[in-house]
């Protein structure tokens, strides 16, 4: 079987035996803010022959957002509130960018060549784009649609150092665009729980149109207030770690939830 096999026997790219690309939690809360987890997973589509890359080419932070899922998991378990979380590697398509995007389905991530992704035909982005991107952004956004959401907060985490070995010393970073209110409150919050913190803002990366999603289109689309949370994946990479980052961000989104219903 080639890396470039893209639809099994049933024209389709996933089979039965491959999990749902959308994990829905607390489905039914009422909890006015929405957790949103794009790059919860690792998993390749059985059709897809792992890429063609390692284990651990995969389990490594162009895989997936190391941590990300836990954290995001053991906030909505804290919270009582409904979170949204996506099964497939970003590798495989990333559902924080545009379909037709570049890096959505990237040949060479951080330096690391990615052949299950050399040379894709537009029947083979077609299908990873309806099977996977489709439904996940539309389950967000039939929950963000919600009567009773508030507020949106998506879930990422970064690798501590860039690959030329520069450090990133920010240990977590909010990301926006025009909603610049809420990400300002959420790093005040964090600050008044953790005032040693470092907190970046638009670090390490920054929002457009060309290359990102939730904020785009799910934040500034609803109207809703929203925030892009990237925590660095050296400190949520174990247990330890993912409980502690949850009960700092848990207190946050509380503190948050009780002043939303002042906001306009």
């Amino acid at each position: 079987m080639s890396l470039h096999t893209s639809v099994g026997e049933n024209g389709r790219l996933l089979s039965s035996l491959d999990p749902n690309p959308v994990t829905i939690i607390n489905q039914e809360s009422s909890f006015p803010v929405l957790l949103v987890c794009e790059h919860a997973g690792k998993t390749v589509p059985a059709a897809l022959n792992g890429l063609g890359l390692s284990d651990d080419a995969r389990e490594a932070h162009i895989g997936w957002d190391i941590g990300a899922a836990a954290v995001t998991r053991l906030m909505a378990e804290q919270l009582g509130a409904p979170a949204v979380f996506q099964s497939y590697s970003r590798l495989v398509i990333d559902c924080n960018r545009p379909p037709e995007a570049p890096d959505a389905m990237p040949e060479v991530s951080d330096g690391v060549i990615v052949p299950g992704n050399r040379s894709l035909s537009e029947e083979a982005r077609a299908h990873r784009t309806r099977e996977i991107f489709e439904p996940f952004n539309a389950a967000v956004t039939m929950m963000r649609e919600a009567p009773h959401c508030r507020a949106i907060l998506s879930i990422h985490s970064f690798n501590p150092q860039l690959q030329d070995g520069v450090p990133r010393p920010w240990e977590i970073s909010f990301l926006y665009r025009k909603d610049v209110r809420t990400s300002e409150r959420l790093r005040k919050l964090v600050l008044e729980n953790a005032p040693d913190m470092t907190v970046g803002m638009n670090e390490p990366y920054t929002i457009d149109d060309e290359s990102d999603w939730f904020v785009p289109r799910h934040g500034e689309l609803s109207g809703l207030p929203h925030s892009l949370i990237e925590i660095r994946n050296d400190l949520i990479s174990d247990a330890v770690g993912q409980a502690q980052w949850a009960k700092l961000m848990t207190a946050v989104v509380h503190r948050f939830v009780t002043e939303l219903q002042e906001w306009n």
